[in-house]
Parts: structure tokens; C-alpha cells; sequence
């Protein structure tokens, strides 16, 4: 036998764990003092060493955040928005940030669309779709309320890297150079490309696992950040360096965009699971989606379905399928649209939409509801402190390296979120300037008889809240442990309608990872089912509370390179 190919690599089989089952890929770490878990080791590191200075939680999170717009720059970066729900133990409350930019104010509806042409989405790369970076104003304002070390000092490991470099892991390896790839096949609308290449290629080429990365020119623009705070990056020299690249580029962003940008305060939106308190932030994001699939599927005894067969299967994708389509028509920036979140996220309209949900038969297509009165790629960590202050954070690019277009000098990539505006007229999500686009990015947190149980994220674009409720199922219904939770086979459901107007008339693909049984799979596709080999499946990070033992499980699974630290 060849070791090598696929089929090869399939017959050496896994090993078999002494104690859980063999599908898990280690023990939950477990550590009373503070917890880190991110999608690079070096960055939990990190984390872990601003715990052990005396950190809070948010310090941490904050220096390991920056640290992977090093290390892991294909998926987030100071070009990219960022969200976050803290747990405050000194409160014990909730509080939710919601850091993401909002569209150029210079670029009008009736602009962009004469730009683009008649029925033209917005290109996927290119300055069209850039909306302003709000990660930055997300730290601080974090820093601001929960921080108490320097940023200069969270700030430092980052910037050692950034300059003396660090080896690139094996997924981020080969995610990077598929971004590449891509980046490459649609250069005719990457206009300044070069930039890109400079930054970040070896030798004209992505690098490959092992390989040293460097990136001083973000080395030097952390230090801009940790000197001249967060009005370096919106009102100077970083300001004015954007500013000329925009006009230079097509981008349409000012300094002004820059300037007028805040981040947002939010309450958390929640409903319960069978007695956990499960919380999302409220639109421009999708968190909301994750819990109107809990509310629908709180009727069905669930573990009696058995975990991943094709009766839970085939409900998790009806349900994925009918909250998508709310997702759809309804989330979208509330200072633009009214979102009627209190219907939406109400035991009656779940149990009204659930009637719609056809036991032994896919649904090709579903209508959004009708509410009674008309009301008008990515990277999470977790973090965990001595106090029991607890945070969940998101930041992404949107796409792996974003728009491609890279500021002279700055070492980042700004991100292409823009690409997720409407143009449809009248539409909850339409673009129009000044205007934050629907948001793909989730952070989650539970609460159980109001103390924290766990705080967790899956990236991925669409897979994120069908990632939040298979992993919620697998720890709340299956009773698994949190790292058996992430590291089950899942499902992801794709092909929905979409907040950018696409809708779904087919029922969608679904995927299946290989974890789950030829059986199972024969089933789903009699159920009228349209199965696909390869999709995208996630990315999931989490630390669970234990308060009886006062003590943390955090959880990093084998879908990334990342990892679970404690002390």
C-alpha cells in the first residue's frame, strides 16, 4: 500500500482512545486558574502568558487577536470587523460589542449601481467590496471597559512575531494557498494585486506548512496602535495612508468613513434550550438564526432521534432551512431596518413554522414568515480569567484575505464584507451608504440558572449557526464533553436563500462529513435530499464553566491547527 492518496490514508484508520469515544481527538483541557482557546498554538500562548501577567480575559483575547492577524492572515486582520460577548463576573452580566464598519458614505444606491451595471452583484474582490475595518475600534472599546494591562504591552508578542516571524501550521498552510489560488484566478479585478503579493508570498508563492512568515509592515502599524491608540488608525497616519490607497484604487472609503466610524454596545438576544440560556447578538449579524433553529426544535425529543442519523439529520436541515429564510428577508443593520426580533424569537412563531416541517420529505423551497404588523472566513477564541470573567470573540475577513487589496505599507488586508449588501430596492439588507452590511460573523455564549456554562464559537460563513446548534445538541442532548462535542461529524446545509436576495427554489445541498454512515446517507437522499462530497464544515473553539468544581474545560478541535490552553 502507498501511503499517500486518500483512499491509502483511509484504510490506516484512527487509533482507539482508552477512555470516550474513539471520534474525539483528546481530553478537554481542564485548569482552575484561566483558560485560552484560539485557532493557532502560538496565539493561545499568548493568551495564556497576559493571564498569567495578570490579564483580564479581554486583555488576553485582545493580544491574541492580534497576534493571528499574524499568524493566521488568510482568515482575520485589522482590515475585518470583529464582534464579542463578555461575561463581566463583577456584574454578572452579559455584554455584547458589536464591531463591525459600516459602508462608505461617499458611494451612493444609485452609484454603485451605475458602477456595476443593471442586475451585477458586487464583485466578491476588488474596492467595490469594502466596507470601513471595525476591528480596531472593537479592541479598544473592549480595552476600555474590561482591559487593564497596556496595549502597548498586548500588543508586544504580536508585533515580535510580525517582524522576527513565525512557522506557518499545516491547515493554515493549505487554506492560505487556496486563498491565493482564488485571489489569482479573478486578478482582473484585484487592481493592486502587488501589494498583496508583497505581503504576503515567500518567493512569489503562498508559504507552506513550516515555513517562516514575516510582516513588518504590520509590525510597524501595531506599534502606530499601541503609541497613538485607536484614532492612529481612524484619524491618523494610518487614516491618511487609507485614504490615498482609496483614491488610488477605486475604493470609495474616505478618512471621514474613518473618522465617523464607532463600534456599538448591544444587549444580547436569548432564548431558552431545555433549561439553558443560550445568547446571540442581535442583527446585523445571523446570531439570531441559531436560536430560532433551537426554538424549533425544542419540541422534538431529540436524543431520541440518536445522534447524526438520518431522522436528526434530515430535521436539522428542515429547520436550518425555514430559519434562513427569516435570515433572509429580515436581519439586517437596525438603524436602517426595523427587525422584529421579539416575534421572530417567540415559542409561538416556532411553533407555528414547525407545522411546515415534513417528516420523510425535503422541502425544496419555504417562504420567510409574515410577522402580525410589518416592523419594517474568519477566526473565534474564547478566553477565561482567574476571576471568572469570561469573553467570546469573532473577527474575520469575510473571505479568506478578504477584498485582496492591501495598503501601501500597513501589512493587512482589508476585508470584503461590502460584498454583502442587497441591491434589490426595498430590501432589509439593500445597500445604502453609511450603512452596516449583514454580518456572517457570531460569537455565542450559555448561560445555565444564570452562571456561565459555556462560551463558544464555529466559524464559517453559513455554517456558523448551523455549527452553534449541532455543537449545543451534541453537549445538551447526546451529553457529550465539550471537546466531543466539536469534534463529531456534522452536517452543513447549503444553497438557502440569502440576505443579498438569492433564494432558494431547489432545497439547497446538503454535506455530510465521513463520519456518517453510508445508511444514513442512502436515507437522506430517498428523503429527496441533494447530497454533495465537500462543503465546508467549521472551525470551533469553546470553554465550559464548571462551578461546582471552580474549574474550566476548554476545547480546540482537529478541523484547525488550534488549541486549548490552561493554568
Amino acid at each position: 500500500m502507498v501511503i499517500g492518496s486518500l483512499s491509502a490514508w483511509a484504510q490506516i484508520g484512527k487509533g482507539d482512545r482508552i477512555n470516550g469515544p474513539n471520534f474525539a481527538t483528546r481530553s478537554p483541557v481542564v485548569a482552575s486558574h484561566g483558560m485560552v482557546a484560539t485557532a493557532h498554538p502560538l496565539a493561545s500562548q499568548i493568551g495564556l502568558d497576559i493571564l498569567k501577567q495578570g490579564g483580564t480575559a479581554v486583555d488576553a483575547a485582545i493580544a491574541a487577536n492580534a497576534a493571528l492577524g499574524v499568524l493566521e492572515p488568510n482568515n482575520c486582520g485589522i482590515g475585518g470587523d470583529l464582534f464579542a460577548i463578555v461575561w463581566s463576573a463583577k456584574d454578572k452580566k452579559l455584554y455584547g460589542l458589536n464591531a463591525s464598519g459600516r459602508s462608505p458614505k461617499g458611494l451612493s444606491s444609485e452609484k454603485l449601481k451605475a458602477v456595476l451595471g443593471d442586475n451585477q452583484p458586487i464583485l466578491l474582490y476588488g474596492p467595490l467590496s469594502v466596507s470601513v475595518p471595525g476591528a480596531v475600534d472593537g479592541w479598544f472599546e473592549l480595552h476600555r471597559r474590561f482591559g487593564k494591562q497596556p496595549m502597548k504591552q498586548l500588543l508586544a508578542p504580536a508585533i515580535r512575531y510580525a517582524r522576527e516571524g513565525a512557522p506557518v501550521p499545516q491547515v493554515i498552510a493549505y487554506s492560505w494557498q487556496e486563498a491565493v489560488r482564488r485571489l489569482e484566478a479573478s486578478r482582473s479585478t484585484v487592481q493592486e494585486f502587488d501589494n498583496f503579493r508583497r505581503t504576503f508570498l515567500i518567493n512569489q508563492q503562498a508559504p507552506k506548512e513550516g515555513q517562516i512568515f514575516k510582516n513588518p509592515d504590520l509590525a510597524a502599524t501595531y506599534e502606530k496602535l499601541a503609541t497613538g491608540g485607536r484614532d492612529a488608525f481612524y484619524k491618523g497616519e494610518i487614516a491618511a495612508t487609507i485614504d490615498r490607497y482609496a483614491r488610488k484604487t477605486g475604493m470609495y472609503l474616505r478618512k471621514e468613513d474613518l473618522a465617523e466610524n464607532r463600534s456599538t454596545w448591544v444587549e444580547p438576544v436569548s432564548v431558552t434550550y431545555r433549561g439553558f440560556e443560550v445568547y446571540e447578538l442581535p442583527p446585523n449579524g445571523q446570531g439570531v438564526a441559531v436560536l430560532q433553529m433551537l426554538n424549533l426544535l425544542e419540541a422534538y425529543d431529540v436524543k431520541r432521534l440518536g445522534h447524526n442519523s438520518a431522522e436528526y439529520l434530515h430535521l436539522l436541515t428542515e429547520v436550518k432551512k425555514l430559519a434562513f429564510e427569516d435570515r433572509a428577508r429580515f436581519y439586517a443593520d437596525p438603524a436602517f431596518s426595523k427587525i422584529p426580533l421579539k416575534w421572530l424569537l417567540s415559542k409561538e412563531y416556532a411553533a407555528e413554522r414547525r407545522k411546515l416541517i415534513d417528516p420523510k420529505q425535503a422541502a425544496k423551497r419555504f417562504d420567510s414568515g409574515a410577522p402580525p404588523l410589518r416592523e419594517g472566513d474568519t477566526t473565534y477564541l474564547t478566553v477565561a480569567d482567574d476571576e471568572g470573567n469570561m469573553v467570546s470573540l469573532i473577527q474575520s475577513n469575510m473571505l479568506e484575505f478578504g477584498s485582496g487589496l492591501v495598503p501601501d505599507g500597513l501589512g493587512f488586508v482589508f476585508h470584503n464584507r461590502g460584498t454583502s449588501f442587497s441591491l434589490q430596492s426595498g430590501h432589509a439588507n439593500e445597500y445604502q451608504p453609511g450603512k452596516r452590511p449583514f454580518n456572517t460573523i457570531i460569537p455565542a455564549f450559555v448561560l445555565k440558572e444564570g452562571k456561565p456554562y459555556l462560551s463558544f464559537g464555529v466559524m464559517g460563513g453559513a455554517m456558523q449557526p448551523q455549527g452553534h446548534v449541532q455543537i449545543l445538541c451534541n453537549l445538551i442532548d447526546f451529553g457529550m464533553n465539550v471537546q466531543e462535542a466539536g469534534d463529531a461529524a456534522r452536517m452543513s446545509h447549503s444553497g438557502s436563500s440569502e440576505p443579498i436576495g438569492s433564494m432558494m427554489q431547489d432545497g439547497g445541498h446538503l454535506a455530510l462529513e465521513s463520519g456518517i454512515s453510508k445508511e444514513v446517507r442512502d436515507e437522506l437522499e430517498r428523503r429527496g435530499h441533494h447530497l454533495i462530497l465537500k462543503d465546508f464544515f467549521g472551525g470551533y473553539q469553546a470553554i465550559q464553566s464548571d462551578p461546582v468544581n471552580k474549574v474550566y474545560h476548554g476545547a480546540s478541535e482537529m478541523r484547525k491547527d488550534g488549541q486549548a490552553v490552561g493554568y
